[in-house]
């Protein structure tokens, strides 16, 4: 079903309201977000989706709607897998709590403008080649085979190439000042982490782009379909980073399932590719009599593989153990780091976390609470942020 220009247009000018409404009425004033409002905001940008969703379903019929549901729901479970890399870049810059938000909205802004390109991109070799069908296949399969190795959300960790080439060639300061990207240094103009933290993400951003637009292509070939199921899978994504913030750890097998996805939709591309087939070294250049996946098996298998990967990733006790020391790690860090957040209420809150995690802990079994690496290093963590939380009062 082809989409007239006027669709497109008010699809648009919607979408561009909704970035400019979460900035001016969300962004502009620098806080920490709490759950409530992170738990409401993240639930009216999915109803908003689904909204959209049986907008779809009930114009442009059963086959579109669901190749849009397929699509949102794939491309938000690579949202969440994005979210690990943007905790990694924003903590490893150590940008203040007050003002993640901002970086967060321009991830998004960034991947949406990214991602709208490679989707253009991708619809205009598909209609021009049908063997890039083989091609997204390939990357799928071979995303998903990086995805199992161990550390790959390390790839978001380019924060001290980026800061070395930037002070190697730039005028740079190590010290954020508020949300500003320039600052007076020394007399001087100079370019501010919060800047580099930006580029940053805008790399990550380019590189998720290159594994999601041909996981959606693998479920749709429909331009429109793609463009909104990306759009509105990033919108709330800011929220559900706060509403997932110390949750996201827990989530210890979402790579594998999120492999088993990207496998699935590889598979999909290539059978398609042969059905499609015109290279002349494959079956003389004709079409291959091979099954082809339809979209509804394709939603059933994603929506199972989601729901299996989040229930083990809960319910297991190794990753209920690998969570509370990392989130215990992570809040004895950002308590004692006032360049962090000096709000007094939010670091009263990260001590609540921390002495919550610690009372986890200790009811854990002795053979899960051992395997966390530094395990030495982070009780002398636990123990100074203690210290300086007894001092605080006085200081």
């Amino acid at each position: 079903m082809s989409v007239s220009p006027l669709i497109w247009g008010i699809t648009v000018v919607a979408i561009l309201a909704l970035l400019a409404f979460d900035y001016f009425f969300h962004i502009r004033k620098a806080h920490v977000p709490t759950l409530k409002e992170a738990s409401i905001w993240s639930s009216v940008y999915v109803g908003i989706a689904v909204l959209f969703g049986i907008l779809v379903l009930v114009f442009g019929g059963t086959t579109m709607g669901s190749e849009y549901f397929a699509g949102y729901i794939t491309e938000k479970a690579l949202s969440v897998d994005n979210l690990f890399v943007f905790l990694i870049i924003i903590a490893s810059f150590r940008v203040p709590r007050e003002d993640q938000q901002k970086v967060l909205l321009f991830g998004i802004v960034f991947s949406l403008i990214a991602r709208t390109g490679f989707i253009f991109l991708g619809a205009a070799l598909i209609n021009s080649f049908a063997w890039v069908f083989y091609l997204f296949g390939l990357i799928l399969l071979l995303t998903a085979g990086n995805l199992l190795k161990p550390g790959d959300h390390a790839r978001g960790q380019s924060e001290n190439f980026i800061m070395r080439l930037a002070k190697r060639f730039l005028h740079t300061t190590d010290h954020f000042d508020g949300d500003k990207l320039f600052t007076m240094h020394h007399g001087k103009r100079a370019l501010t982490p919060m800047l580099l933290v930006m580029v940053s993400i805008g790399g990550t951003d380019i590189l998720f782009a290159l594994d999601s637009i041909p996981a959606i292509f693998g479920l749709t070939q429909n331009v429109y379909i793609v463009f909104t199921a990306t759009a509105f899978s990033l919108m709330g994504l800011r929220q559900l980073y706060f509403l997932l913030d110390g949750l996201l750890d827990r989530l210890i097998y979402l790579s594998y399932g999120l492999a088993a996805i990207l496998a699935f939709i590889g598979v999909k591309l290539v059978l398609h590719a042969l059905h499609e087939n015109n290279l002349p070294f494959i079956n003389d250049g004709e079409p291959v009599p091979v099954i082809e996946i339809t979209t509804a098996l394709s939603l059933g298998f994603i929506i199972g593989v989601l729901l299996v990967t989040v229930a083990v990733s809960l319910l297991s006790k190794a990753g209920k153990a690998q969570t509370a020391i990392n989130s215990a790690r992570r809040h004895a860090v950002e308590f004692m780091d006032l360049g962090y957040t000096a709000d007094p209420a939010e670091r009263e809150r990260v001590y609540r976390l921390l002495t919550q995690e610690e009372a986890q802990i200790q009811a854990m079994d002795l053979k899960y609470r051992n395997k966390a690496k530094d395990v030495d290093k982070i009780r002398a963590l636990v123990a100074e942020a203690h210290r300086q939380h007894d001092e605080y009062p006085r200081q």
